[in-house]
């Protein structure tokens, strides 16, 4: 099964390698095809000392985190998404949150489902019929049956 990864997972990933989050990134290559959006690194670069006062760790040890959980998540070009798709994107993200653009061109354009936290997000695309979305529970359900 392909999954989107939103920025929110890895997030919360590299808060805690050895949460539910941390091992399904990292324990799931045989049941899993994680893929992301090559933006998703860059936005958590910028919020390593966010990071660092959340989890008490050190530039280093969230490096060595980061590594872990990129280690099985195949980062794609935006540049590989159609045109049209990243219009119906826009058109559907645009009064939702911009931000999240490309988590759902990507989930449009691989025909998947978007692994994300957020909320806001999730409900606010269902309203307009959306809803590409797995949660945590549902991927580990999946990867245990194995």
């Amino acid at each position: 099964m392909r999954i989107i990864v939103d920025a929110n997972i890895i997030f919360s990933a590299i808060l805690n390698t050895n949460s539910k989050i941390g091992d399904l990134l990292i324990n799931s290559k045989k049941h899993l095809d994680f893929i992301a959006p090559d933006f998703l690194r860059i936005e958590i670069r910028k919020h390593y000392s966010k990071i660092g006062k959340i989890s008490g760790l050190t530039l280093e040890q969230i490096q060595e985190a980061e590594f872990q959980i990129y280690k099985d998540i195949t980062f794609i070009s935006e540049e590989q998404i159609k045109t049209s798709i990243w219009l119906e994107a826009e058109k559907l993200v645009m009064d939702v949150d911009p931000k999240d653009i490309q988590y759902v061109a990507y989930a449009k354009y691989f025909k998947c489902k978007i692994w994300s936290g957020d909320k806001a997000l999730i409900k606010g695309l269902a309203k307009k019929n959306f809803k590409r979305f797995i949660t945590t529970d549902e991927l580990f359900r999946h990867r245990n049956k194995g």
